[in-house]
């Protein structure tokens, strides 16, 4: 299909009265084709997970104060609150509520979706508080008087920004950075700030001195100020494309480049600079590899010292996942095969000394959740889970060993059940491993299999109480294939696969729906393949490309129609990760996969019942992609039903209710498909 001979371009109109009717009656011939006790049931017991007080309040430490944000039955909307540390350790903290969402949201008429908070330290009494309209991810930015819990008034000089795409934060009590849409030609081509501004309190945004200016081919310029004593600097970052930026050190009018590789991820910790590679780079006839983690005198490096250490070195089965610094020591979280180990990192007047963190708990993953290296020195929260372990809230100090703080409930029946790791051999013989979660001694039946494949997001394991009580406990098996174009072993696993590369993500997930089949674990009749975002491309082309090998899929919030993705909303910061398709040698190999393009009918090729979702508010992933892909589908006599929320952003709802609704949805429709 030409882009001139596209009939559906009307449905690109996210708000039109056209596009709405189409979209609310395939809404309502969904819903009323999955309606059932059974859904009803699911839908319940979803939300009684999203809504239980036993869940953890997951938090934020900043100094004296631990901040939550928290949404339950009685709190749609949510509550930002916040409590000490001797309250956090009870049972049931005692909450000083700042901010009811939901009370705001009702006296202001609006539909306002909780999108964060920045509180200006030490003192902790102003807050730049970020709501967005139904869960876009453009949104206002208010400032809170956290004394007398109101919102500052901008005629008595509290920030006040407009809807938009806004970078922002405080650099003292008088002053911010922001980039934001300044009026027109202030955005980038992919719709985010092009101009960042120091914003001196009580004058006019317009005035706000400009402190960096990109081109609008660029992704986006930030800047910010880093307020550690005794190293308080300021910096912007030039993000050229959605891998390669531009770190400089700002002194008033003088702009010093960190002369790191663009591709790498560069942090400034006190003198410290770390840089994580993403491709090998040679320095004074040194190479270090991709994935490699190194350290080195920020001022030294300034100067031109080019004296690195070596961190973390990758191996063919082990790559670095997480870094974070507490006071003294840096916490390094690293996979082995897609599991994960800790390790603590200590600079010392020898070199950096490397121990092991003991005392976590096995066959988890750990993930760090916070650490605050500026007022509670060597401290750390951990959060481990795994496919059947629920969540367990960890915190510790470096020196004095780590307790168990919060654990979250069990949501469903684990008995019987195990987790299993394999490996499928893919097109070009690359071993991609997957889990499997299921009964031990269960027949090949309903499985589903989820996967993303790209960004560098690694799938790892995790616990979901939706899932298994939507999905385990009917017997279903559950799989999470961890294919290329994730982190799971390094940059390279998702730098193989960019631009032309891209047909081995799929080659990958078609290898582990094969083997899932082979192990008979499953048959193509039930078996059955969900994904987001990138992850619903993916389902996208296993329809189009690999029909054979599933029996229903669910294609959530994607991406679809890969020739005009560039030019939809936050398409264009993608380019790095896809390809041009303005480029006719780029789109050569793009229009081999895209799906909107390669939609053929029942008599060449029948594909699998499909469920497409999306969210009218979601300002990522423009509603179009889902919108078009359903239509095409439709019309050429495929098997596809479609739910679109009016409201929810690029998480497809804006509140529990409707998340329970949306997860519901999914597991019956695979579940009816699957089980037929």
């Amino acid at each position: 299909m030409s882009n001139t001979a596209d009939p559906y371009l009307w449905l690109e109109e996210v708000t039109s009265d056209k596009a709405l009717d189409w979209v609310r009656a395939r809404n309502e011939t969904t819903t009323a084709a999955l309606a059932s006790e059974t859904f009803d049931r699911i839908e319940f017991r979803i939300r009684e997970v999203l809504d239980t007080d036993a869940r953890i309040p997951y938090a934020r430490r900043r100094g004296e104060y631990l901040y939550n944000f928290w949404r339950d039955a009685a709190h749609k909307r949510g509550l930002w609150r916040r409590t000490t540390m001797d309250e956090y350790r009870e049972e049931r903290p005692d909450w000083d509520v700042l901010l009811d969402l939901d009370a705001v949201a009702e006296s202001e008429g609006e539909n306002w979706v909780w999108s964060g908070a920045q509180v200006l330290r030490p003192d902790q009494k102003i807050a730049l508080v970020t709501l967005s309209r139904g869960g876009a991810d453009a949104a206002v930015v208010r400032e809170f008087d956290m004394e007398t819990r109101t919102f500052r008034d901008p005629e008595s000089n509290g920030y006040l920004v407009a809807e938009a795409k806004t970078d922002i934060g405080y650099i003292d009590s008088d002053s911010v950075y922001i980039g934001t849409d300044f009026g027109e030609g202030s955005l980038t081509d992919s719709g985010y700030p092009r101009i960042a501004k120091r914003w001196q309190r009580g004058t006019p945004l317009a005035d706000a001195a400009v402190v960096y200016e990109g081109q609008p081919s660029d992704i986006s310029i930030s800047a910010w100020h880093d307020r550690t004593p005794g190293f308080e600097r300021d910096f912007v970052q030039r993000a050229t494309d959605f891998y390669n930026s531009e770190l400089y050190l700002v002194d008033g009018t003088d702009h010093t480049l960190v002369d790191t590789p663009t591709d790498a991820t560069t942090s400034i910790h006190k003198q410290w600079l770390l840089i994580r590679t993403m491709t090998d780079w040679t320095v004074d006839e040194t190479t270090y590899p991709a994935g490699a983690l190194l350290a080195t005198n920020f001022d030294a490096f300034l100067r031109g010292d080019r004296e690195l250490d070596v961190l973390f070195r990758p191996d063919e089965h082990r790559s670095l996942h997480q870094f974070a610094w507490t006071e003294n020591h840096l916490l390094v979280v690293t996979l082995v095969d897609v599991k994960t180990e800790l390790r603590v990192l200590t600079p010392g007047v020898d070199g950096w000394a490397d121990t092991p963190l003991t005392g976590l708990p096995e066959l988890t993953s750990i993930e760090i959740v916070g650490t605050d290296s500026e007022e509670n020195g060597d401290e750390f929260f951990l959060s481990s889970s795994g496919y059947l372990s629920p969540a367990t809230l960890l915190f510790g100090t470096v020196s004095g060993g780590v307790e168990a703080l919060k654990q979250a409930p069990s949501f469903f029946d684990v008995d019987g059940l195990t987790v299993a790791q394999h490996f499928a051999t893919s097109l070009d013989g690359t071993a991609v491993p997957y889990f499997v979660v299921r009964k031990d001694t269960a027949a090949a039946g309903p499985t589903l299999l989820y996967g993303y494949g790209g960004f560098e997001i690694s799938m790892t394991p995790s616990y979901s109480g939706g899932m298994g009580l939507a999905w385990l406990e009917r017997g279903g098996t559950y799989v999470v294939a961890n294919i290329r174009g994730g982190g799971e072993y390094g940059p390279s696993w998702h730098t193989q696969v960019l631009r032309a590369g891209r047909h081995k993500v799929h080659e990958d997930f078609a290898a582990v729906a094969r083997d899932l089949v082979d192990r008979g674990i499953t048959t193509a009749q039930q078996l059955g393949a969900q994904g987001g975002s990138n992850g619903g491309l993916l389902m996208g082309i296993m329809a189009t490309k690999y029909p054979e090998l599933f029996g229903a899929l669910v294609c959530q919030v994607p991406l679809l129609d890969m020739k005009r993705y560039h030019l939809l909303l936050a398409g264009a910061s993608w380019v790095a990760e896809y390809g041009n398709p303005d480029d006719p040698d780029e789109w050569a190999f793009i229009s081999e996969y895209s799906p909107y393009q390669n939609v053929s009918g029942p008599d060449e090729k029948r594909y699998p019942p499909i469920l497409i979702a999306t969210s009218t508010r979601d300002d990522r992933v423009h509603p179009g992609h889902a919108r078009k892909m359903a239509a095409r589908l439709e019309e050429v006599g495929q098997n596809v039903s479609y739910f679109e929320n009016i409201e929810g952003g690029h998480g497809g709802a804006a509140d529990n209710a409707q998340l329970a609704f949306k997860t519901a949805l999914a597991y019956q429709f695979l579940w009816t498909a699957l089980s037929a």
